[in-house]
C-alpha cells in the first residue's frame, strides 16, 4: 500500500510538470506572434504619396570630374654651341700631292632660337620672329601699321607791328624826294597841312597811307603820292625786322 501510494504521487508529479511546460510554449509563442505583428500593423500607416516619392526619387548625380589640368608651358630651347675643331699649325703637313677636288667647310648659321631670342606673353610654339599674338601659324605676315602723319606745321606768328613816333623814326629815314607844290592847289592858293598816317615795312617802304586830315581837298592826293616814296632803314627788334606805325606831316605853304 506505501508502495502504491508513492508511486501515484510520483506519477501527479510528472502530470503537472508537463502541464507548466506547454503553457510556456504557448505563451511564448504568443509573445513572439505579437512583436513580428506589430511592425506589420504599422507599416500600413505609412502613407502612399511618400512610398511613391520615396520609390520615384532618381538618386543624386554623381560629382562633375575635375578640369583637366594646363598643358605645361614649352621650355625655350637652349642655344647650340658649335664646337669648332682645334688645329695646331705645328701638326700640319704639306700634301705630296694636290686634289682634284677641295673640299669646302661651311659652318652651318645657328638655328633661330639659338640666337638668344624668347618668347612674348600670348605666342604659340612654333611661331616667327615679329610675329602678331593671335595670328595663325602659317597665314600671311600682317603688314606693319602706317606711320603717323607728321604734325601740321606751327601757326604763323601774328604780324607784330609798333607804333612809334614821328621823331623817333626820322633817324631812320634814307630817301625822301623834293615836295612839289601842286599846280592846281598854286592857282586856288590852297596851303596847310596834311597828316598821313603810314606802315613802314620790314623792307623799309610805305605801306596803307591812310589820310586822317588835309587842309585842303586839292593836297591830299598830292600828299599820299610823296610819301609814297620815301624810303627807310628797317626797324630791328630783338635781332628782327619789324614793322612801324607812324604818323607824318606834310605842310604846303607858298615860297
Amino acid at each position: 500500500m506505501f508502495e502504491d501510494s508513492l508511486i501515484e504521487s510520483g506519477g501527479q508529479i510528472k502530470t503537472k510538470k508537463g502541464a507548466t511546460v506547454f503553457i510556456s510554449v504557448i505563451v511564448h509563442t504568443v509573445l513572439v506572434l505579437v512583436l513580428i505583428l506589430i511592425p506589420l500593423l504599422s507599416y500600413s500607416e505609412i502613407e502612399l504619396g511618400q512610398l511613391q516619392a520615396m520609390m520615384l526619387a532618381p538618386p543624386p548625380p554623381p560629382p562633375a570630374a575635375p578640369p583637366p589640368p594646363p598643358p605645361a608651358a614649352p621650355s625655350a630651347p637652349k642655344p647650340v654651341q658649335v664646337q669648332r675643331p682645334q688645329i695646331d699649325p705645328s701638326a700640319l703637313v704639306a700634301p705630296t700631292e694636290i686634289p682634284k677636288e677641295i673640299a669646302r667647310i661651311v659652318d652651318e648659321a645657328p638655328a633661330a632660337a639659338s640666337v638668344g631670342f624668347t618668347g612674348v606673353p600670348g605666342g604659340v610654339p612654333g611661331g616667327v620672329i615679329g610675329g602678331v599674338v593671335g595670328g595663325v601659324i602659317g597665314g600671311a605676315p600682317v603688314a606693319a601699321p602706317p606711320p603717323p602723319p607728321p604734325p601740321p606745321p606751327p601757326a604763323a606768328a601774328p604780324v607784330q607791328r609798333l607804333r612809334v613816333s614821328s621823331g623817333v623814326i626820322q633817324g631812320n629815314l634814307i630817301s625822301r624826294p623834293e615836295l612839289t607844290y601842286p599846280q592846281m592847289a598854286r592857282t586856288v592858293r590852297a596851303q596847310g597841312p596834311v597828316v598821313i598816317e603810314a606802315t613802314i615795312g620790314k623792307d623799309g617802304t610805305m605801306e596803307n597811307l591812310k589820310v586822317i586830315s588835309s587842309a585842303h581837298p586839292l593836297l591830299t592826293q598830292p600828299a599820299l603820292d610823296y610819301v609814297r616814296q620815301w624810303r627807310y632803314k628797317p626797324y630791328i627788334l630783338n635781332d628782327q625786322p619789324v614793322e612801324v606805325i607812324t604818323t607824318i606831316t606834310i605842310n604846303f605853304q607858298f615860297q
